[in-house]
């Protein structure tokens, strides 16, 4: 369990350092963020299809893993959907500058005031990833090791990402580095409590998380990362996003 938490802390230090690179490296080049977020979201393809997925599949067959896939799925869209309405749009630069554009403002009193739903919102997009360690660690057959890395591979976009929309929204540099701190802590949470109470249940229960979290992920990935990467990289990122999962795939392997 202790384990678990590491893993959840380290892949969650990732947002904390992308966060410290938004803040305090003036002009990020946009093609730069477009890039890392591209190979990052490859990265975590890779993992969820040939990890998570197939682990879920081997224990609980196709009712198990399609149940729990298409859940995470929903979960993360009708999250995503309510936090947005709610004024967290500015938990990632993309979001922010499409709502912006689409109202014609950024610094109005309803984003403004949208702080719980912009931290609600980095909960929603790490506490997945987080989870899916915990329960690939118990699994065994270094799925917990493929999922850090892959983790803390896309973390480092979402942080630079994440606090380049805050500070687009008003917020302070005090309260950015509290709000990845809070979720740095509650990725590690997730990571424990993943090991702990699902990482030994039946094996239908098993499945069905490991494939929830995987939807979750992959509704995460094509509703922010990629369109923020496409947006940012142009259509270079392609490859970059072919080349992470690539990498991603073999590193999976050797780890088993």
């Amino acid at each position: 369990m202790i384990i678990a938490g590491i893993y959840g802390l380290i892949g969650g230090v990732a947002l904390f350092i992308g966060a410290l690179f938004g803040i305090y490296v003036k002009n990020v080049p946009k093609r730069v963020v477009g890039v890392i977020m591209a190979f990052g979201s490859g990265v975590l393809i890779s993992a969820l299809t040939f990890n998570l997925m197939e682990k879920a599949y081997e224990s609980g067959g196709f009712d198990s893993v399609s149940v729990g896939f298409i859940s995470g799925a929903l979960f993360f869209v009708g999250g995503d959907y309510l936090i947005d309405s709610c004024g967290g749009h500015f938990r990632k630069l993309w979001h922010g500058k499409r709502h912006a554009a689409k109202e014609g403002t950024v610094n109005n009193s309803k984003h403004v005031n949208s702080g719980f739903a912009i931290f609600l919102g980095a909960l929603l997009d790490g506490i997945p990833e987080s989870a899916a360690i915990g329960i690939g660690l118990a699994a065994g057959e270094g799925i917990g090791l493929s999922m850090l890395v892959a983790v803390f591979l896309s973390n480092l976009p979402e942080g630079i990402s994440g606090s380049l929309g805050m500070k687009e929204s008003g917020k302070s540099n005090i309260y950015i580095m509290t709000i990845w701190s809070i979720t740095i802590a509650a990725c590690s949470g997730a990571a424990m409590l993943g090991y702990t109470l699902l990482g030994h249940a039946s094996p239908d229960i098993i499945a069905m998380t490991l494939a929830l979290a995987a939807g979750a992920i992959l509704a995460m990935i094509a509703d922010t990362m990629m369109p923020e990467a496409f947006e940012e990289g142009g259509r270079f990122v392609a490859l970059v996003t072919a080349t992470g999962f690539l990498l991603a795939f073999i590193v999976s392997h050797m780890a088993k």
